[in-house]
């Protein structure tokens, strides 16, 4: 009997790419990043469908509010109406989907710091399959630098378990694998400390370009590879 392919329990996403796919399709920047939230809805379904309970996405990091005002204004300006959309339910689809905001919320103005726990209230009450982790205003240094003063706060030695508990993402899985999209072979401040023994696939599609034919190959790729995780 032929044996079943591993099925990740917890799949993370750099989701790179948005402003080169608009520049080569001869649109602006903007364009990539509403193509790219398109795409991501279609990645959550095909997570979903995939029956995989754990999903972190990279929608911004803290480094990316250096970029200039216009961009940023609008990927903050994309979030709220996702939460629109979500909540006018034109999203009824990912109904059994709950939605976690990871990062550092001080970024944030207070519209969308309202925004953002309507939409893991309002979620959090389904009756969820899949819980979407979003990466936002986030870095993986920071949220370790975070962890350790909280632990220097409390006067405490912290073994591993104990300084897990103390980050921000306390309570998500380790991904058991990450894809990057978008041709570049490094992590970016993704997840550092949760990501040690994660099974890394780096795609040259633009994520505005990434297909349910890539995905479900990475996934069979994953499911052939075997995770010793040390042994």
């Amino acid at each position: 009997m032929k044996e079943e392919l591993l099925i990740p329990k917890c799949v993370g996403i750099i989701m790179d790419g948005n402003r080169r796919w608009a520049k080569e399709a001869g649109l602006p920047a903007f364009m990539g990043h509403k193509k790219g939230y398109e795409v991501c809805k279609e990645v959550i379904r095909m997570v979903h469908d995939e029956g995989i309970p754990h999903l972190v996405i990279y929608a911004f990091s803290i480094e990316n509010w250096q970029r200039v005002k216009e961009e940023t204004s609008f990927l903050m300006g994309l979030l709220k109406s996702a939460a629109l959309e979500y909540f006018s339910h034109n999203l009824s689809e990912l109904k059994k989907v709950r939605f976690r905001f990871v990062g550092d919320p001080s970024y944030l103005n207070e519209g969308i710091q309202n925004v953002i726990k309507k939409i893991e209230k309002q979620s959090a009450e389904a009756e969820y399959e899949l819980t979407v982790w979003v990466l936002l205003s986030y870095s993986g240094r920071a949220e370790v630098l975070s962890a350790v003063n909280k632990a220097i706060a409390a006067g405490k030695e912290v073994d591993e378990l104990s300084f897990s508990k103390l980050l921000w993402s306390n309570e998500m899985p380790d991904p058991d694998m990450i894809i990057r999209t978008g041709g570049e072979y490094r992590l970016s401040n993704f997840l550092i400390w949760q990501s040690i023994y994660s099974e890394l696939f780096f795609t040259k599609t633009y994520w505005p370009a990434f297909t349910k034919d890539e995905f479900q190959s990475i996934l069979k790729d994953y499911g052939n590879r075997e995770r010793r995780i040390g042994k």
